[in-house]
């Protein structure tokens, strides 16, 4: 299944978990109907027995109380709904926060939280996705972790303080494989939606509890008989939340733990991550208030063991271990003294140069984050035809081309990227202009609009920053990721007005210097903007072939000055977006495919289904390798396309 599909997939589930929503409600309605008919019998067959023998008739159908049922339970389910959904509208940090999570420090110091976010870092680079936030739950002493978040843009990660302690490096790089599986997958944002529906499921029962526990007061018997009938009454709610979060995760888990071992390609890592928490104590148990509404979410069962198979989040672990490890014992080794032993030096450290053909080879101080060439020394041919394969399907060669190449870069770069105001001046550093007069009236005006030590920093990092191959620079915006997202409010401003002007003060405008701003203001746009995640509003091409011409013609425009050329590559390309015949593409001039006409193109398809986004990226690797093979440039100005419609794609040249 490719990535698309998986995609596809995801949305699908949505409706599903929309018609799992819809029985639970009525369910409940009819619950809440007959009781209130019963209690409105009960108070009939009193008031008849002070005045009248007769005895009172249950009647099956009263409009009166079945619209007060409807009206009631609807309010209490839906504006419990609408405040989890609205609590949790920051995106994946606000998930973490609410599991009691604290933020890991860019320049942590703490070996283990190295570790992790080498880790993190590495899977960043090698899926094309800006790197995540990353989480430690403290308090947590159970081996879990989760991936949150409506988009890559907002994701995060979230580990716990047993599985940062307790996993070896090959065994945390297995679970965080698999949660960046949920992340390409598309699952996140159903999570989301998932935790909004089981909080509003779960309000009566909750209500009854608070009622319950009222120990005072005139009325107080009947406000806890009350509040005990709500929690018995809730328990439908709460029953079919558990059914929707098991129905919708656990086949899920399979596919994640398949994709991660596809992504490290070392299944013992995994499995040995998913053995210890059979055989440790607290094993992937969550002690947090809120595990029971994010149980789905996370990499292990949080809870205890289901009473009904149906209710279970997660597969059993040993079924999970067999899927990935056929050869497995079936028993769980003992923990030994030193697996659970804090890790004494971060991981960075113990990495060891390895002479993978097509790796960053001869890397030195000048060809820091240079391309990956052959055996003969030479940049790699990349076709066409291997482009669309890899988007969303990273491989253990992207991997270990991550891993070097963080190594590879220079110290000043590595440090840039972990702090936020540096990592503005690093972004400023990759816009800056090769002249060195011009060079210098930019650095003028940075330290005019933001600081005088912005402004030095970008200067300094220019020289490291200009040695980076044009394929490293997204590599360095997606790491940067991380530390740009704690930018104060006013340090954002002043950053995107900055990147702004910065990117045509030299009086015209690139097209790989617009996607570039483009994609580091979309990312942060989740953190400091005000638009909610947008739904998904075009369903059929028709409607978008204008705005598939303006990117196609923007990109052939890009890849040559002669007209011939251009020509060409746009007839190498528009067959494969397969748009209808009533629905002419034409090649657009190039004042018909600017930057603003652009920017408006690429919102909009930004709003497509997938099988859209992957007939234009098709389309455009044709257009941009119509000369029969794709350069370095264009290589990553194609990745950055992609990469505005959510379509990550990895280092290309890297698995040869």
């Amino acid at each position: 299944m490719d990535f698309f599909a998986r995609q596809d997939l995801a949305r699908r589930k949505t409706k599903w978990l929309v018609l799992y929503f819809v029985v639970a409600v009525a369910l409940l309605i009819v619950a809440v109907y007959f009781i209130a008919l019963i209690a409105f019998a009960g108070i009939q067959a009193k008031t008849h027995r002070a005045y009248d023998d007769a005895p009172v008739q249950l009647v099956l159908w009263n409009a009166k109380i079945f619209l007060g049922a409807v009206i009631g339970v609807l309010t209490v389910i839906f504006c419990g709904s609408a405040y989890k959904t609205n609590e949790l509208s920051g995106g994946g940090g606000c998930v973490a926060t609410l599991m009691g999570g604290r933020l890991v420090s860019q320049n942590t110091t703490d070996a283990n939280e190295r570790k992790l976010l080498n880790v993190v870092e590495e899977m960043s680079i090698a899926s094309g996705v800006p790197m995540p936030q990353v989480y430690v739950l403290e308090d947590e002493r159970g081996i879990n972790a989760f991936a949150a978040g409506h988009s890559p843009s907002d994701a995060a990660i979230g580990v716990t303080r047993g599985c940062v302690e307790m996993l070896s490096r090959d065994e945390l790089q297995g679970v965080i494989g698999h949660e960046f599986s949920h992340v390409l997958n598309g699952d996140m944002r159903l999570n989301l939606r998932l935790i909004g529906i089981i909080f509003g499921l779960l309000c009566i029962a909750t209500i009854g509890r608070i009622l319950f526990r009222v120990r005072s007061g005139k009325n107080s018997g009947a406000v806890v008989m009350g509040g005990l009938g709500l929690v018995i009454l809730g328990s439908v709610g709460v029953f079919f939340g558990r059914l929707i979060q098991a129905a919708v995760s656990r086949q899920r888990e399979f596919l994640a733990d398949a994709s991660s071992v596809q992504f490290t390609r070392n299944p013992g890592g995994l499995s040995g991550a998913l053995q210890k928490i059979g055989r440790y104590g607290f094993g992937s148990k969550l002690e947090s208030e809120h595990a029971p509404d994010l149980c789905h979410m996370f990499f292990g069962n949080g809870l205890g063991e289901a009473i009904f198979g149906a209710l279970a989040t997660h597969p059993p672990i040993p079924d999970r271990i067999h899927a990935i490890d056929p050869a497995w014992d079936g028993k769980f080794p003992p923990l030994k003294a030193e697996q659970i032993e804090t890790v004494k030096r971060a991981a960075l450290d113990s990495l060891q140069p390895s002479p993978l053909p097509g790796i960053l080879r001869n890397v030195g101080t000048a060809m820091i984050g240079a391309a990956v060439l052959d055996e003969a020394g030479r940049p790699p041919v990349i076709q066409s035809a291997s482009v669309m394969p890899s988007l969303g399907n990273p491989t253990p060669l992207h991997l270990r081309y991550a891993e070097q190449l963080r190594d590879a870069l220079p110290e000043a770069l590595k440090a840039a990227v972990r702090d936020p105001l540096d990592a503005t001046a690093l972004i400023y550093a990759l816009l800056l202009a090769a002249d060195e007069q011009l060079r210098s009236q930019q650095l003028a005006e940075i330290a005019r609009r933001t600081t005088n030590s912005v402004s030095e920093k970008a200067g300094a990092l220019f020289p490291a920053v200009a040695a980076v191959a044009k394929r490293a620079r997204l590599p360095l915006v997606n790491i940067a990721n991380g530390a740009l997202r704690n930018l104060t409010k006013d340090e954002f401003k002043r950053f995107a007005e900055t990147l702004e002007w910065l990117v045509g003060s030299d009086g015209k405008i690139e097209l790989f210097e617009f996607v570039l701003q483009k994609i580091v203001l979309r990312h942060l746009a989740a953190k400091f903007g005000d638009a909610r995640p947008a739904a998904i509003q075009f369903y059929t091409l028709k409607p978008l072939v204008p705005d598939c011409a303006v990117v196609l013609s923007a990109l052939a425009h890009a890849g040559s000055d002669n007209a011939a050329e251009i020509q060409k590559a746009f007839a190498a390309g528009a067959p494969w977006l397969r748009a209808p015949a009533n629905a002419p593409l034409d090649l657009l001039p190039q004042e018909g495919c600017g930057i603003d006409a652009l920017d408006a193109a690429l919102n909009r398809l930004a709003l497509a289904v997938p099988i859209i986004k992957k007939n234009l990226l098709e389309a455009a690797a044709r257009v941009v390798g119509a000369d029969g093979v794709i350069l370095e440039g264009e290589a990553e100005l194609l990745r950055a396309v992609a990469d505005t419609l959510d379509c990550p794609i990895p280092p290309l040249g890297v698995a040869v």
